[in-house]
């Protein structure tokens, strides 16, 4: 039996294992291990992945810290704020709920730098919302793992940070690249919520009022402080994004502490509604005590425990890929295409495909330095590829067999993945047309840039 064969038969039993149910890290493990033993590599190699994940990738250090922000974001209340003031400009429309989620995805995003954060806090946040308003729980969780999407889009995001190291591209240059294309996300992720939810009937309508929408912006102005702070460290230099999380966990620990001790003092009430606070009482959350700390930090360790293995192995299984001549290949084949939009699309092809299958962030390493180069060579400016090539990353987030937002969703939701998938498709095609137009159009990426 030849190798290829071999290689054949190994692919096609992981898949079947994967329809079967078995959980998408063991498939890819089982994947790895098997090319391991076939190409006679040594198995420890996938045993210092798994223990090297964070210690060997600086980038990646900041991961754990900003899923810590998000949840210590959500347990204060501050994530609160930010709904509720995204709901209150939003609640007049059928599917406001939906679309509110969203929009506090897109703000989320712009402190955590995390998509899988992103999706883990709007989610268990607002999905019982969701779900009490109306709404059904696999499109509630579905779009939770669609708004995480952004999470890597919107500035400041790690994944920009590799990328710009591998290619030599200027960090902030990338960063205010991003902020167009992912505001055109969140607004095309929130038209298709918008249509899916009228033509369902979901939600329950509020009234359009100034004063409530003024109260809750005044409510959520912790939250914009930290986004402003997430901003201003990083292009200012201050810190690194890795240091900007650990500043932003800081800020929140401080936040939960002081306020908690505040709000019981004056004897508030987190449940209250918007129209029965008064003004003063948005400008203090909820908070948390120092005992809750652990009880959170174990939580965000959770969700780095479901992640950190999947990247792991996604990064054995580049390793093996490139063993395989996978990155010649690849490479022999785009030049070969030819013209501008011949190589152009051929690459976001080739991305999202593999998207499908990997982890971003070896997609970025094996990918990037392969496509990019080519693409500059037709004439795509590098800055906007950059920007192409990550948001269709950002879309492997919501496509399966990976699927990596949707396995976090179906986490902190409860609802099986399967059950999330058909409630994906109108956010996939939203996505897609979103990411031909950015392609299309270059001073979408490049119009906020300095000197342009």
């Amino acid at each position: 039996m030849t190798d290829g064969t071999i290689i054949t038969l190994i692919s096609v039993g992981v898949t079947i294992f994967f329809m079967l149910g078995v959980p998408v890290f063991l498939v890819i493990g089982y994947w790895v291990i098997g090319m391991s033993f076939l190409l006679s590599l040594p198995l420890l190699n996938v045993g210092a992945a798994l223990t090297n994940v964070f210690t060997d990738g600086f980038a990646l250090l900041a991961m754990p810290l900003f899923i810590l922000t998000g949840d210590l974001i959500n347990r204060s209340g501050i994530a609160r704020r930010l709904s509720d003031y995204a709901y209150s400009c939003l609640g007049w429309l059928r599917g406001g709920l939906a679309m509110a989620a969203l929009g506090a995805c897109g703000l989320f995003a712009a402190i955590s730098g995390s998509n899988s954060a992103t999706t883990a806090t709007i989610g268990s946040m607002l999905h019982p919302e969701m779900v009490k308003g109306g709404y059904d729980e696999r499109f509630s969780a579905a779009t939770a793992a669609a708004g995480g999407t952004v999470g890597i889009i919107i500035p400041p995001s790690i994944i920009f940070i590799v990328y710009g190291f591998l290619l030599n591209l200027p960090i902030s240059d990338l960063f205010v690249a991003g902020i167009i294309p992912g505001s055109l996300m969140v607004l095309a992720m929130m038209s298709a919520a918008f249509l899916l939810s009228w033509k369902n009937k979901w939600g329950v309508l509020i009234g359009l009022s100034p004063s409530r929408i003024t109260k809750t912006f005044i409510g959520a102005w912790l939250g914009f402080f930290a986004i402003g702070l997430v901003l201003w460290g990083i292009y200012t230099g201050k810190f690194s994004p890795t240091e900007a999380a650990g500043v932003t966990v800081g800020f929140c620990i401080i936040v939960g502490f002081i306020c908690l001790p505040l709000y019981r003092l004056f004897n508030l009430d987190e449940d209250k509604t918007v129209e029965e606070k008064n003004v003063w009482e948005f400008f203090l959350v909820k908070g948390f005590s120092p005992i809750e700390l652990p009880s959170i930090t174990m939580r965000s360790a959770q969700i780095t425990g479901i992640l950190a293995p999947l990247i792991a192995v996604s990064v054995v299984m580049q390793q093996i890929l490139s063993v395989l001549g996978a990155q010649e290949v690849i490479g022999n084949f785009v030049t070969g295409m030819g013209g501008y939009y011949a190589v152009l699309f051929t690459a976001m092809a080739i991305v999202f495909i593999c998207g499908m299958v990997l982890e971003s962030l070896p997609v970025t390493i094996i990918l990037a330095p392969i496509l990019a180069p080519i693409a500059h060579e037709v004439g795509v400016e590098p800055v906007q590829f950059a920007v192409i090539f990550l948001v269709g990353a950002s879309i492997g987030f919501i496509t399966p067999p990976y699927g990596l937002n949707l396995y976090v969703a179906s986490g902190v939701t409860g609802v099986p993945y399967f059950r999330l998938l058909p409630y994906t498709v109108p956010y996939l095609v939203a996505l897609l047309t979103t990411w031909i137009i950015v392609a299309l159009v270059p001073e979408l990426s490049t119009a906020l840039l300095p000197d342009r």
